[in-house]
Order: C-alpha cells, then sequence, then structure tokens
C-alpha cells in the first residue's frame, strides 16, 4: 500500500467542478489584480478568524514581514521568536535590520516557552513572535501578559494554523495580528504562494493596505516605501471556493490522529503528539519524536514501506549558518536541538483512507 505525505491531486480533483468556474469567470472579467474576489476573499477570511480585518498577501512570508514593516520594526530593534520553526520566522527580522533574538520550545507542543521570554527582553525588543507550530497554538495569556508588562507587540506566525483555536478563539485574533499562509501543502493551500493577515486594529489594517501596495493609497502617490504584496484575484477566487470546505478538513484530520493515538500510543520508542486541553488543533503536520536515536532509521523503514514522512526541522534557527554572526552555539537552545534531532512527520491529510492510516499507524509499531 503506497500512502504518500501528501496527495493535493485528490482534494483538487474533488472541488474542481466548483474551481473552474470561479477561475473562468476571473478571467473572463480580466479583473486580475484586486477587484471583487479579493475584497470578498478578505471579508470571508475576517469571518472565519473572528476578527475586522483581513487582507490578502502575497505569501506567508510576506504577510510576516510586511506586518513587521507596519509594526514600524526597523534596524537595531529586536524581535523574540522560537528557534524550531521555518526560516522566514526569523528571516523577515532580519531583512529589516533587526535581530532575532531565539528562545527555547515546550517539549510537548514544539511551541515557545512563554518562561524563556522574560530574560530575553531589552530594551532594544519590539515584538515577540510565537509559532503557532504544526497546527496548535502557542500558550498565549502569559505571552500577552508579558507584551502589556514591557509595551511590546505581538505577531502571531500563525502560517500552520488557520482555524486552530485556544478557550474558543480563532488564531490570529489573539496579538496585534496574524500571519497565514496558502503555501499548497497548508490546510487551506492555494494555487502556489498566498498570505494573509488578520486584525483588530483598523488603524493597522489600513496601514497593512498601504505597505502591500508599494505604499500609495492613489496611484503613483507614494505616502511611504512599501513593496509588492499583493495577493492576485485568481488565488483568492481558488482559496475562496477552498475555504467553505476547511472546517470538515480540519475534522477529517482529528480523526486521522485519533487513529494514530489509538495504534501508537505507549508504542516504546516514540513520543506522541500532545495538544494542550486549552486549544484545538488542525494537525497541519503530525509530528512524533523518535527516541534513542532511530528516526533516520524509522524514516527509511517508512520509505521502504512506500510510505511518506518528513522532518521539519533538522536544524535550528540559531544554528544555521546564516545566522553564525548572532553567536549561536550548540546547547544554547536544548529542547529545541533536541527536537530537530527527534521529529519525524507522517501523512494526515484528510483524503486518507481510514486503511491507509492504520497501515501508517501499524507499519511504525511493527518497527519497534
Amino acid at each position: 500500500m503506497q500512502v504518500p505525505l501528501l496527495d493535493l491531486k485528490t482534494q483538487y480533483a474533488a472541488l474542481k467542478h466548483e474551481i473552474m468556474p470561479r477561475l473562468e469567470a476571473v478571467l473572463d472579467s480580466q479583473v486580475l489584480i484586486g477587484g471583487p474576489e479579493v475584497e470578498r476573499f478578505e471579508k470571508e477570511c475576517a469571518a472565519y478568524c473572528g476578527t475586522k480585518d483581513a487582507i490578502a498577501i502575497s505569501s506567508g512570508t510576506d504577510a510576516i514581514l510586511c506586518a513587521l514593516m507596519a509594526m514600524d520594526v526597523k534596524a537595531g530593534d529586536e524581535v523574540i521568536l522560537p528557534s524550531f520553526t521555518f526560516f522566514a520566522t526569523a528571516g523577515c527580522v532580519h531583512r529589516l535590520g533587526a535581530k532575532p533574538v531565539f528562545v527555547d520550545i515546550e517539549p510537548e507542543t514544539f511551541n515557545m516557552n512563554p518562561e524563556a521570554i522574560e530574560a530575553k527582553i531589552t530594551a532594544k525588543t519590539k515584538a515577540v513572535m510565537p509559532v503557532h507550530l504544526f497546527g496548535q497554538m502557542a500558550d498565549m495569556d502569559p505571552i500577552l501578559d508579558l507584551a502589556d508588562k514591557y509595551g511590546i507587540q505581538v505577531l502571531e506566525d500563525a502560517c500552520q494554523s488557520l482555524g486552530s483555536t485556544q478557550r474558543g478563539v480563532k488564531a490570529g485574533a489573539l496579538g496585534l495580528c496574524g500571519a497565514f499562509s496558502f503555501f499548497p501543502s497548508k490546510n487551506l493551500g492555494g494555487a502556489g504562494d498566498g498570505g494573509l493577515l488578520s486584525t483588530n486594529n483598523p488603524a493597522f489594517a489600513d496601514r497593512v493596505r498601504l505597505l502591500r501596495n508599494h505604499g500609495a493609497k492613489q496611484r503613483y502617490f507614494h505616502d511611504e516605501v512599501g513593496a509588492n504584496f499583493r495577493l492576485d484575484s485568481l488565488q483568492c477566487a481558488y482559496l475562496s471556493v477552498k475555504l467553505k470546505h476547511l472546517e470538515s478538513w480540519h475534522a477529517a484530520r482529528r480523526v486521522n490522529a485519533a487513529i494514530y493515538h489509538e495504534i501508537l500510543d505507549g508504542c516504546p520508542g516514540i513520543v506522541m503528539p500532545k495538544v494542550l486541553p486549552i486549544n484545538t488543533s488542525i494537525h497541519n503536520q503530525f509530528t512524533l519524536r523518535v527516541k534513542d536515536g532511530k528516526r533516520d532509521a524509522l524514516l527509511k523503514h517508512l520509505t521502504d514501506n512506500q510510505i511518506g514522512s518528513a522532518i521539519y526541522y533538522p536544524l535550528c534557527l540559531h544554528l544555521q549558518e546564516c545566522f553564525a554572526f548572532l553567536g549561536g552555539r550548540e546547547g544554547d537552545l536544548p529542547e529545541s536541538e533536541k527536537a530537530s534531532k527527534e521529529v519525524l512527520s507522517i501523512p494526515i491529510y484528510p483524503e486518507l483512507a481510514e486503511a491507509q492510516v492504520r497501515f501508517v499507524g501499524e507499519t511504525i509499531r511493527a518497527f519497534f
């Protein structure tokens, strides 16, 4: 039995009859930048996120970058963020001349450890960026309390967690803003790159809209230097169709996660992912911790049995060559470094048949 890590073709085939008329309507109109499809999608996303505004952005990376620009993060500023995350979280900070300040994670959730933040706050700290990794929100209350105490802005990197909740509140609705990605592998995946910023601050939303269009309210008249962070109409139409199905896809991922727990809980050699009682997860990834240095051997075992898997992420950001000038060393962030040596993500996408999920679980159990 073959079980790929992700199968985008099956999902598209099921929705093609809904998607193609919307795309053809956009092409017939030739309103390809801005226009009603973008506005419609933004309103749908704001309603889904439970925020006053949602602004479509060209990618998840650009959403983070544009948010930091709108927060006035500049050269000499510092932004606190986890080291165990995708590169864009720190890369965007560096691109603005600011300094990424790395903190360790909680071992059970892979998310930023709130207790590690306060020691890293300095007079230069402009923002903190918790990452809602693998579909589960970071513990936001203590992060928000610290931000309020020190007058620091909070940007939620929710690129992997559109639709996840904490105490009933959606990701992207607690901080100043939330950044999302529509990279094709996300639960809500686009036909290429795409992103979004959510916020409950109207003035911030206006600034983001200005910056995403080269800093111009009126064409050829620029109030400040922005960039082209626009998301085109075709992408918005495509994503709008898929958004209607997103909750059912989240539910299917939770069913698959429950099957994995049924088969693998108590299995020696692995630690199962944990969802905090205050959270609901959208399971963008289902990530095991493989103990005793057997991660790579398990990956090979799965590959030999035609099962897809992947390592997110094999090297922490504080140890990346491009950030060597910051002086990060092995041992600085022990939980992050341990996770990078143990994590292995297995198939969780909603179109999996139950037999496929059970085959994956039983194949893993047989390894141990």
